[in-house]
């Protein structure tokens, strides 16, 4: 591979020119500049991106980590993310830590080893160590969808209790009474929020005490989905509603409810949680809580280049709001 010095030798020039001509550093000619250039262009001349890094600080590089890559959700999440990083001239690293704790600690460091300029995180769940270690990073962090208790860092999410209550009331208003909620992880934030907003409309109708049999726990996979909802059938009395906190374990859900041979949205209601693209063409389609999941990755480029860029020091939290999108797999009480 060709280096500085066979560039400058080819071209007759220092390497220190056609260190400038490269990084635009300094003023140089326009006849040393073509020579440069065509010399670069005859040796196949690949600059160090390391070098010019130490140089500049900055790599124009964000690390990013997401606890699922077969999420859709985080997918979706990621292409707005990486969109927004490539419109602003930076690349973008991503890092799926599969819900492993000790994967994420290993990425985190190898991040930062890589001299990145700012890392957004969507963290997994039961790290102890995770605050310790972001109170130890030293580039500018944005935590996207699950709050951590005193992290200072920035924070993008949904107001995911509201949501929760959004998803409730729904089927409280189509007259369902006997309403489950199907939750993921109990460790994760967004789904002790989630199950908060589905209690709280309960509440406020007066149905609060079915609470306590009418809660099951699952881990935001449609195989989850599908097996919570094989036991929610079976149980003594079944609900006429299930609130699934996320919309792959609603895709789970509806796909055991179809071979139990129970009917959506005749014999059980479905609504679910993100608006994944998948969601639409689910069969009924789902009705769901949607989550505006390209402006929560914009919002979060945004703020890590504001602290990049500007040198800004507070934390900042951004909350967007969800939406009800009705579609065919919910339905009055028969």
């Amino acid at each position: 591979m060709a280096s500085i010095k066979d560039v400058a030798l080819k071209a007759q020039v220092s390497t220190t020119t056609v260190s400038h001509v490269v990084n635009g550093t300094r003023f140089v000619s326009d006849k040393v500049r073509a020579e440069v250039e065509a010399a670069i262009r005859e040796l196949g001349y690949v600059p160090s991106a390391v070098a010019r890094s130490l140089k500049s600080n900055t790599t124009k590089t964000i690390g990013m980590l997401i606890p699922n890559c077969s999420n859709p959700y985080f997918a979706e999440i990621v292409r707005s993310v990486e969109d927004h990083c490539f419109g602003a001239g930076y690349t973008l690293i991503l890092c799926n830590t599969d819900d492993d704790p000790h994967r994420q600690g290993v990425y985190l460091q190898v991040l930062s080893e890589k001299r990145i300029d700012g890392m957004i995180i969507i963290s997994t769940g039961e790290d102890e160590g995770l605050l310790r270690m972001l109170q130890g990073l030293p580039i500018p962090t944005v935590l996207l969808d699950r709050e951590i208790d005193e992290a200072h860092c920035d924070l993008v999410e949904t107001a995911h209790l509201q949501g929760g209550m959004l998803a409730t009331q729904h089927l409280i208003d189509l007259g369902h009474r006997r309403i489950a909620c199907l939750s993921g992880p109990a460790d994760l934030t967004p789904s002790a929020q989630r199950i908060e907003g589905w209690r709280t409309a309960l509440a406020q109708s007066g149905l609060t005490a079915q609470a306590q049999d009418l809660l099951w726990h699952s881990d935001f996979t449609s195989q989850g989905g599908f097996t919570a909802m094989q036991a929610i059938l079976a149980s003594p009395q079944p609900p006429t509603a299930v609130f699934v906190c996320n919309d792959l374990m609603c895709i789970g859900a509806l796909s055991a409810a179809h071979e139990a041979g129970v009917r959506v949205p005749q014999d059980i209601s479905l609504i679910g949680f993100d608006d994944i693209e998948l969601a639409r063409f689910a069969s009924p389609a789902l009705t769901t809580i949607a989550q505006p999941k390209h402006r929560i990755g914009v919002a979060a480029v945004d703020m890590l280049l504001e602290r990049i860029q500007g040198g800004r020091v507070q934390a900042r939290q951004v909350l967007f709001q969800p939406a009800l999108v009705v579609r065919h797999s919910t339905a009055g009480v028969t």
